[in-house]
């Protein structure tokens, strides 16, 4: 029996973090709602592109610790481990093989481009799957509220150079 209450996603919704994979990869996401988030990537393969709205699957699997997971219009899977308590991620992301062929085609506002991305998606290849599995540090946590649409509202390469200090 559990010690806590596996449906209170109360204390992650509303969760704005950042965070570098141990490969130097930087992320950020919104947890916009409990069943929403909105992502901006800073750095790696697919850096500066942007997404909102992102429908995902979102659990509490201990006191601190909550899972995300969600597919892509790219064919991309996430699923992501987020232990705020220890401020850290695991992420695993299943990249198909056509992003991996030609990333920067995924590099854009999403949400501007879904039809074009299930396109891409369709025409493949989808295999072999390229799986990224890494440690995370989180290195900006604030709560936002939810259903905050000013939280990721550009793509990374519009933000200020002191990003995320300016906003404590």
């Amino acid at each position: 029996m559990s010690t806590f209450d596996k449906h209170d996603l109360s204390d992650f919704v509303g969760k704005h973090l950042v965070y570098t994979y141990d490969n130097g990869w930087n992320y950020e996401i919104y947890v916009k709602n409990d069943h929403t988030l909105d992502y901006r990537i800073h750095s790696g393969i697919v850096a500066n592109r942007w997404v909102k709205d992102q429908f995902a699957h979102i659990v509490r699997v201990a006191h601190s610790v909550y899972k995300i997971s969600w597919t892509e219009p790219t064919g991309t899977d996430v699923s992501l481990i987020v232990n705020l308590g220890d401020r850290l991620f695991h992420g695993t992301i299943f990249f198909p093989r056509w992003v991996i062929n030609d990333p920067q085609k995924t590099v854009c506002f999403q949400n501007d481009h879904i039809p074009t991305m299930e396109a891409y998606r369709a025409a493949g290849p989808a295999y072999p799957t390229e799986v990224i599995d890494e440690f995370s540090t989180i290195t900006f946590v604030r709560d936002c509220g939810p259903d905050n649409e000013s939280v990721i509202a550009c793509p990374a390469s519009e933000l200020p150079a002191n990003f995320p200090e300016n906003l404590k």
